[in-house]
């Protein structure tokens, strides 16, 4: 922790590269770990069930999944987003690029967050591209939410056999490679492209806080193998 704290003091374009880690503590469940969602059992795996090929041909069961498991509405930003946030209010964080969908780094008040997969706060009409809610997908009367004008309603989420959007990719890279300190929280950096991209960061300090071990470990400056959360709001913004 005094480590992190010299850097953090000393920092002045700090970036921070997060996943479903940051948003456990929030009571939101990851992917990969014992207990996340791929370990759960389903009919289909997690995996396929979040590809674009089953949300075409089975629309009906991919949303019984997403929001039973997608859409964790009620839960609230906790000590990691908030400390996040703080750190970017006093002008020491340049942006957040995030793999999470969750929507948590702007309701702790984070403003510049690029979401390499998009978000589950945005949906659309697939015929008319009209835009809907998470609310109005949440209470939908059917189990396939509809637009008015008939057509099927998709999260702006990235599924798997899906891009990323390009203009999130460019300026997440663009982030990346202008800041002092880059710090990676909460992911185990296994999802790609998204994780590819850490390796434009060519700063001073490259910081990894992850409960489990990654493949940066030997690379960064910094490791502490802790709860995001926990380890961040031990940290007092000046």
């Amino acid at each position: 922790m005094k480590t992190l704290k010299e850097i953090l003091d000393n920092s002045k374009r700090i970036v921070f590269f997060t996943g479903a880690g940051v948003s456990t503590e929030s009571g939101i469940p990851d992917f990969r770990s014992v207990d996340g969602l791929y370990n759960m059992k389903y009919d289909y795996p997690p995996e396929e069930i979040l590809s674009h090929t089953f949300f075409v041909e089975n629309t009906e069961e991919f949303y019984r999944f997403y929001r039973d498991k997608m859409l964790c509405m009620r839960a609230k930003p906790n000590p990691a987003h908030i400390k996040i946030a703080e750190l970017e209010e006093v002008g020491k964080v340049l942006s957040v690029v995030t793999q999470n969908i969750d929507g948590l780094h702007q309701a702790a008040g984070s403003k510049k967050v690029f979401e390499l997969h998009g978000s589950v706060h945005r949906n659309f009409c697939m015929k008319c591209h009209k835009e809907y809610d998470s609310k109005f997908i949440l209470n939908s009367n059917t189990v396939v939410p509809k637009c008015t004008c008939g057509g099927i309603i998709k999260p702006d989420v990235v599924l798997y056999e899906e891009p990323l959007d390009e203009t999130v990719v460019k300026e997440s890279i663009k982030t990346i490679s202008q800041s002092d300190t880059l710090i990676i929280a909460g992911t185990s950096l296994s999802v790609y492209p998204a994780a590819s991209y850490v390796r434009y960061f060519g700063g001073e300090n490259l910081v990894l806080i992850n409960r489990d071990k990654t493949k940066m470990d030997t690379a960064a400056d910094l490791v502490i193998h802790d709860k995001v959360g926990e380890t961040l709001s031990r940290y007092i913004v000046k």
